[in-house]
């Protein structure tokens, strides 16, 4: 195999395709020869994606997108049914949509901490769910969005590390569930990587004691980049992880360790 070309003749799924470690993957797949299919609510960055994926696409690359959100049942159905209709098969399903919300537990809703969930939880289910079939043909694999608020504690993102707690376990359980059937299951989790997400939904910090966050930072400062995140996902989604499953990967500049 051609280690520039990995995802060759390989059809993928993207969720949260719009921008972030979402975009950075499509672009990196599609640099790798893969066929990638993003998915997004925010069709201006989704048609940002695909330029610039078309941009840095290898032979055979391409990229093109469906909107949806990976929240609504039917949605994710269709867009599963669509995408094997068009294309006759499913490889790789990368679930990176996400929502992140900081605020005091206290002052958390009901309403709040539920949409949390149903888009990096429940969505991450349902895109997993549809896909399964599907990838026990190809013998694909997943790689999902954890974080390492699942793994340490991160103050004021209750409803945020509850879903990726779920995210990792749900990892883990369908890595063993369906490992005999030779489907790999993995996860990313990020540290601080400087997103949309990160930068404009959990910057808002007024009002919150922010020296509770000095273990979650490098001495330096330093922030990671969401291509360094798109590369782990594609060497985990690619035959180079093809002995790895059940894995929760850190991508947190070693923050953590």
């Amino acid at each position: 195999m051609n280690p520039a070309l990995r995802f060759a003749e390989k059809t993928v799924i993207v969720t949260g395709a719009a921008s972030g470690i979402g975009q950075a993957t499509v672009v990196r797949l599609v640099s790798e020869g893969g066929n990638v299919i993003g998915v997004d609510t925010n069709e201006g960055g989704l048609n940002e994606t695909v330029t610039k994926a078309t941009a840095n696409a290898a032979s055979g690359g391409k990229a093109r997108y469906m909107l949806g959100s990976v929240a609504d049942e039917a949605t994710v159905k269709k867009i599963v049914a669509d995408v094997i209709a068009a294309e006759g098969r499913l490889d790789v399903l990368v679930n990176m949509a996400g929502i992140l919300r900081s605020q005091a537990t206290t002052e958390t809703s009901l309403d709040l901490f539920q949409a949390v969930l149903n888009v990096n939880l429940i969505g991450t289910f349902l895109f997993c769910r549809e896909a399964l079939p599907h990838l026990l043909k190809s013998r694909g694999n997943i790689v999902n969005a954890a974080s390492t608020s699942s793994l340490f504690g991160h103050p004021y993102m209750a409803a945020y590390a509850a879903s990726k707690g779920g995210v990792f376990a749900l990892t883990r359980t369908l890595a063993w569930e369906y490992m005999k059937q030779g489907v790999r299951v993995n996860a990313v989790a990020p540290g601080g990587i400087v997103t949309p997400m990160t930068v404009e939904q959990g910057g808002r910090m007024d009002g919150l004691d922010l020296s509770l966050f000095a273990h979650l930072s490098r001495p330096d400062r330093a922030f990671g980049q969401p291509e360094h995140v798109a590369a782990v996902i594609a060497m985990l989604a690619s035959a180079d992880g093809g002995h790895m499953t059940g894995e929760v990967v850190k991508v947190d500049g070693g923050v953590h360790n």
